[in-house]
């Protein structure tokens, strides 16, 4: 699928569900959010039936996200469902990890080809205030399991003021094996406004300062933008997503469908349409193709987090679009 721009769009990211189990301080209040009705969520069945649609246009690679995924019952099915439409190639999900442990197995056994999995912190106590829980253990757990099935892992660490520069270092020895780490820049999104992002060059040159001068890795590690280097003192590559940096847009290859059935075209615009009222009409999947290839194709030209804040801006919480 071709947008009005030239950009080859093979990429959507599926949210399940605007619910979670943690409130990251820079994600979600601490008393939590009015989460939808249940009545209001995509069922399985209209999420299979979109990515279907979607399929049909020559999207390839879905990604299940939330609010946390692992907390909507029974996701290891869906991801069976989506895996077998014809034309999807790979199917991954993101989650803050609490409940990996216990459900690896499953999602192994469903076909997930990879997981990303946010880990911000090492240090029990820092967890407990970014998170305003105290499950590190559990996170770590469901990392060593997941990664124990062979299920390629990428650890996602968004850096904020508040992680001291050694954290930063431990979270980046995790690379190695079938394990990469992120450091992804924070987007002025709902609360993480309220939050000083610390620059990827300022990482870059924390782990230089320890491991050795970096050298760009070419190879291409997944879907999305995440740009890679290799650190002497390091055993695995480290990935550094720049949005607020180094705007990629011009090659930005995704969309987004949030749990109440909406298409996004770009995570910072409001512009979309809702797919709701289309799929409990029981839309064929070649209409709803038809559909989305007219929405599509006019997904914009490029985020605007550097602009005055218009009307078509998002202006959600990251756990209520899909991250």
């Amino acid at each position: 699928m071709i947008d009005q721009y030239g950009r080859n769009i093979d990429y959507m990211r599926i949210s399940v569900t605007d619910r979670c189990n943690l409130r990251c301080l820079y994600c979600m209040p601490e008393e939590g959010i009015e989460c939808l009705n249940p009545s209001d969520i995509l069922s399985f069945e209209e999420i299979v039936t979109t990515a279907e649609a979607a399929a049909l246009l020559g999207i390839k690679k879905i990604k299940i996200t939330g609010g946390e995924p692992l907390v909507r019952k029974d996701i290891p099915n869906l991801i069976g469902k989506i895996k077998g439409i014809k034309g999807i190639e790979v199917v991954t999900m993101t989650t803050n990890g609490i409940l990996l442990k216990n459900m690896a197995k499953d999602l192994k056994q469903a076909g997930l080809d990879g997981i990303n999995i946010s880990l911000d912190t090492i240090d029990p106590k820092r967890f407990k205030v970014l998170t305003r829980f105290d499950k590190l253990d559990e996170v770590l757990a469901g990392i060593r399991e997941i990664s124990s099935l062979g299920i390629k892992t990428k650890l996602n660490c968004v850096p904020i003021n508040k992680i001291g520069e050694e954290e930063l270092t431990k979270i980046a020895e995790f690379s190695g094996g079938n394990i990469l780490v992120r450091f992804i820049e924070l987007m002025p999104i709902g609360l993480g406004k309220e939050f000083q992002l610390i620059p990827y060059q300022t990482v870059k040159k924390i782990l230089e300062d320890k491991y050795g001068a970096s050298r760009l890795n070419p190879k291409k590690f997944g879907n999305g933008p995440a740009v890679y280097y290799d650190f002497p003192g390091l055993s695995g590559s480290i990935g550094f997503i720049t949005a607020m940096s180094h705007e990629f847009c011009g090659t930005c290859n995704r969309i987004r469908l949030t749990a109440a059935g909406d298409i996004k075209l770009c995570l910072h615009h409001m512009e979309g349409i809702s797919l709701k009222p289309y799929l409990e009409n029981h839309i064929s999947k070649d209409k709803l193709a038809e559909l989305l290839k007219e929405v599509i194709y006019q997904k914009p030209a490029h985020h605007c987090f550097h602009e005055e804040k218009g009307q078509d801006v998002e202006w959600r919480n990251m756990v209520q679009i899909g991250g």
